[in-house]
């Protein structure tokens, strides 16, 4: 154990380091312990979500430690901004990857040897190279950072197969401190990623995985373009956000509907070709102002802070999943949306998937067990974010209430539904479990079909007894009657429906269930027109005065971006942009007390700042 000297000498380090490139006179929850761990020498395990620091965690150690600090990341894409974003600070970075030329790659080399760089980002692929191992061995290394260690686990939604062999930098460089960092893990994966980076003696920091400034909504799926477009409309006209659909055809179908719309959109999945992909996630991360409709292909580790909402067009595979896309909203702290539509055909989709995949016995339960979890997320009457924490370990209490989704804003009513859920149980039984969902409703609301006529279905004692729910409704009730197993589709007979064992003691009147009162209103609304003034979230956190400077702050930086080919965030978060409407700083002397606005930026932008300050000011 350090003494408690030491412990204090690398807190003062670390300070002076924090606030000198990043422009912040305090940590935040455990950075500070962890930062002097690894400063100190040892291994971590470091769980936190997104936009909670976990970069500094590795950053100012690399910088306290002699040598190089090198930084595993499967996101090569990535990379050159996070290098920008460093570099803008007057921190010496570099990386490693296949998008250099062997030209440029020996440049980063000699660097290397020279003992010319602060961190170094490599992909995992490139690290493994005997040539690379052989360069580290001869250099002085400060530390190993194993960026979204998540993607160790087999059983995860990030699967990466070459981080399986990462192990050996415990084996090969043993007195070089790793620190492994993801902002997604349930115990399962923690233990995972424990054994295969041989991180046993490590100590483990689970953050919170609360992200309080992120609003939580989940709506029934009508038309969910339309519904999408209201929420755009009405929410975040002019906002950066990121639109998840399960197919590419829909990811092209949804991209193309809201340019139509007025709306700037761009598609991304894997069928695009790499050129397209790669300009297309460029202009998302430079412009203000941009949506980017894409499958789950595109977005792990996006440090873009002003993406003011994710949306889900479909359910997502499982929480972890659902977790590390809505994070991807709000890096900067301000407030932001996770919006998603759901209906019954997302589950029995989702179904299917598993069912029909080539995976294990094991696997597939598993899948199963997580996209339980999550429908429960959706179906939910409770605090949603209840819901979340619990899933990843963090115990609160029915009770709680987070004050920030939908069903704590406008908590719903649930009704006694045992006895409609018994009509729809008794549907499906006595038509002998071998119908899909549109024919059970048709015999509930007692309507003469092909079909209920060739199998005498109208001769039923349950045919017409749905006749006072809408099909909506009954669609409604049927997918909370499948998220609650008392119903499973069998995909090998075309989504037929079958009962469980758990579907018993509710036809028998032994086990009340309890529906969402809302199930039974009138429907949705039609989607508004109506077109709100573009202001973003920073603006509106600003006061009146200070919101026509924020603009101004914001339009000089869009040109300085634009002028150095770099994302606006690179040159200054909103947040930070905001904090100078707010303050209207003055002098240099006032600019310190802002936060991110460290050495390099004051000496490199104070002057044009406080320029625009007293021009918009006074």
């Amino acid at each position: 154990m350090p003494s408690s000297a030491a412990t204090a000498s690398n807190q003062s380090k670390s300070l002076q380091l924090l606030a000198k490139y990043f422009g912040y006179s305090a940590f935040r929850g455990a950075q500070a312990t962890i930062i002097d761990e690894v400063a100190s020498g040892r291994d971590c395990l470091v769980l936190m979500p997104t936009g909670g620091g976990k970069s500094l965690c590795y950053q100012i150690p690399s910088l306290m430690r002699p040598g190089v600090g090198v930084v595993i990341s499967p996101l090569i894409a990535l990379m050159k901004d996070q290098v920008d974003a460093l570099e803008a600070v007057g921190v010496k970075a570099a990386f490693l990857n296949s998008s250099l030329s062997a030209t440029a790659a020996n440049q980063i080399e000699r660097q290397l040897a020279n003992d010319e760089l602060d961190l170094l980002y490599i992909a995992p692929e490139r690290l493994m190279t005997e040539r690379t191992l052989d360069l580290l061995g001869r250099i002085k290394v400060a530390l190993f950072a194993i960026d979204e260690a998540h993607c160790v686990s087999q059983w995860g939604h990030d699967f990466r197969p070459e981080y399986a062999q990462l192990t050996i930098l415990h084996a090969r460089f043993p007195a070089i401190p790793r620190i492994a960092l993801t902002a997604t893990a349930d115990e399962q994966t923690r233990a995972e990623i424990i054994e295969k980076l041989s991180l046993e003696s490590a100590r483990v920091f689970v953050s919170s995985f609360d992200r309080p400034n992120i609003h939580y909504t989940v709506v029934d799926k009508t038309e969910p373009r339309r519904q999408l477009l209201k929420f755009l409309q009405t929410k975040h006209e002019g906002h950066a956000g990121i639109v998840y659909c399960l197919s590419r055809a829909k990811v092209d179908q949804t991209a193309a509907f809201l340019n139509e719309e007025g709306i700037d959109a761009l598609p991304y999945h894997a069928g695009l070709d790499q050129a397209t992909r790669a300009n297309n996630q460029a202009r998302f991360l430079r412009d203000d102002a941009l949506i980017m409709v894409a499958t789950v292909a595109f977005g792990m580790g996006i440090d873009k802070p002003d993406v003011r909402f994710v949306a889900h067009l479909d359910l997502p595979k499982s929480i972890e999943g659902y977790y590390q896309e809505t994070g991807r909203a709000g890096r900067d702290g301000l407030p932001s949306n996770a919006w998603m539509t759901f209906g019954l055909q997302d589950v029995i989709q989702q179904r299917r998937m598993i069912e029909q995949s080539e995976a294990d016995e094991q696997y597939k339960r598993l899948s199963s067990s997580k996209l339980d979890s999550l429908l429960g997320l959706a179906e939910a009457a409770q605090c949603r974010r209840l819901h979340l924490l619990e899933y990843f370990g963090e115990a609160h209490g029915p009770t709680y209430r987070c004050g920030n989704c939908d069903n704590c804003n406008t908590p719903p009513r649930t009704i006694d539904a045992s006895v409609i859920v018994q009509k729809l149980l008794s549907a499906i039984y006595r038509t002998g479990q071998r119908f899909g969902a549109a024919h059970i409703i048709d015999v509930l609301q007692g309507k003469s079909t092909e079909k209920t006529r060739r199998f005498e279905h109208e001769a039923l004692a349950v045919f017409g007894v749905g006749k006072d729910c809408t099909d909506t409704q009954w669609r409604a009730i049927l997918r909370q009657c499948i998220s609650l197993r008392l119903i499973e589709p069998d995909f090998a007979s075309f989504n037929t429906l079958h009962l469980t064992d758990a579907a018993k003691p509710v036809l028998k009147g032994e086990r009340v269930i309890l529906i969402k009162e809302s199930v039974f209103a009138a429907k949705e609304a039609s989607t508004s027109k109506t077109r709100k003034t573009k202001t973003s979230s920073a603006a509106k956190s600003v006061s009146a005065q200070g919101s026509s400077l924020f603009e101004a702050l914001r339009q000089w930086r869009t040109a300085l971006a634009k002028n150095g080919n770099v994302p606006p965030y690179v040159i200054m978060h909103d947040s930070t942009l905001a904090a100078i409407a707010e303050a209207e700083p003055s002098d240099f002397e006032d600019l310190e007390s802002i936060p991110g606005m460290g050495e390099k930026r004051r000496e490199k932008y104070g002057e044009a700042i406080l320029q625009i300050v007293q021009q918009v000011s006074h």
